[in-house]
């Protein structure tokens, strides 16, 4: 009988799981779209790399403000209805974005975005690790970032499909969210609770238990984010065409897509801390590589590796979050991390985006290449304090 129960509720376990990782990948699609999309309306405004860097940092910004309150909202909403929410009002923003297609506007409007889409996020990923078996963390986190990966490398193919102008890229992110929320709607009620009234850590008091981990998010946030809004702008200045870059960047991302999972069966065998080290440094020569390389075919191999690499250091973070941290702290663990993805966000690509107006195409493997050599450095130094 008790064997006949267990038969009964993993398909329900894992059916939640698929939910779950369903809505994100959707989620993803309208992110990963969104990104490029309007570094390329703003390039053709006559917009300089610093501005387009300066508004990219809008969304991040909108990270960094929400994160501290989502365990707050879903202990007093219910974490279901305050993702369901978020879903709906990020279709809003992004359609409020396509309608004014305005420089200053989209300020206000990106920060909005990002204040919006983070709790749907946030929420999501703890219920991915709440779900997940200890022993089999490491696939089932790497399946995530897999999942979330091939939602990235959809959005910029969505473009190659249907543009950069007008509303028709702008219709395919609002419906990427509307559908987010039916996906999650559909599974919501066979999701763990997340909001728990125990003892309760707050997003800074959480800050100086795990400060390396934080460290790491900051670095992968930072360095997607600035890749994916400056890009498009190192290509211009080797005169690749935009359809080009748009495909660099899906090859990109497809190379986490094809990673991750091998790195967190890695990560089981090995430690997530030690994965976690390697990505940053294959991470750090790919940046060395990327000047070299970009008008040789070789650049579709090198991105392929870089991005799987790159996106490896996040996936490795939040298994070591799951594996040493759980119930309120694992909620405010994972809001912390999403507001250093915002500080990632908001730091690398107004910073990359100076670089690069003072001394060129280069300001973006050489920024991008520095703060992996921070990490590692940090790395180092906290093993041997240990």
């Amino acid at each position: 009988m008790d064997m006949a129960q267990t038969n009964r509720d993993e398909p329900m376990q894992w059916a939640a799981i698929t939910g779950v990782i369903a809505t994100v990948s959707v989620f993803a699609i309208a992110q990963g779209l969104s990104y490029p999309l309007l570094s390329f309306i703003l390039q053709r405004q006559g917009v300089s790399p610093a501005l387009i860097g300066l508004s990219a940092a809008m969304t991040p910004i909108g990270f960094i403000l929400s994160s501290p309150l989502i365990p707050a909202l879903a202990r007093r909403f219910g974490a279901g209805r305050t993702a369901l929410t978020c879903a709906a009002l990020s279709a809003l923003v992004l359609a409020m974005i396509g309608w004014t297609q305005d420089l200053y506007l989209w300020f206000p409007l990106r920060f909005l975005i990002g204040a919006v889409t983070n709790p749907l996020y946030v929420l999501s990923e703890i219920w991915v690790i709440a779900l997940a078996p200890p022993s089999r963390r490491g696939r089932v986190m790497g399946v995530y970032s897999t999942i979330i990966s091939a939602g990235f490398a959809a959005g910029p193919l969505c473009l190659l499909a249907v543009g950069t102008e007008g509303w028709p890229p702008f219709l395919v992110g609002i419906f990427a969210f509307l559908f987010c929320g039916a996906c999650l709607a559909i599974v919501v009620r066979r999701l763990p609770k997340v909001d728990e009234a125990g003892n309760k850590v707050s997003v800074m008091g959480f800050m100086p238990l795990a400060w390396l981990l934080l460290a790491a998010v900051v670095v992968a946030a930072g360095f997607e984010q600035g890749v994916l809004a400056l890009l498009p702008v190192y290509g211009t200045h080797y005169g690749i065409a935009e359809a080009r870059m748009s495909a660099l960047l899906s090859v990109m991302i497809a190379g986490n897509i094809a990673m991750q999972v091998p790195l967190g069966l890695l990560a089981e065998r090995l430690t997530a801390r030690l994965v976690r080290f390697g990505c940053v440094l294959v991470t750090m020569r790919g940046c060395v590589l990327l000047p070299v390389l970009i008008e040789t075919p070789l650049i579709w191999v090198c991105v392929f590796v870089w991005g799987a690499v790159s996106y490896g250091v996040y996936t490795m973070s939040i298994i070591e979050l799951g594996e040493r941290f759980s119930g309120s702290a694992l909620v405010a663990g994972n809001a912390a991390f999403s507001l250093m993805w915002g500080v990632g966000g908001i730091l690398v690509p107004p910073l990359t985006g100076g670089v690069m107006d003072a001394i060129g195409a280069a300001g973006l493997p050489v920024t991008l290449g520095a703060i992996c050599a921070a990490l590692a450095l940090a790395t180092i130094a906290r093993r041997r304090m240990v």
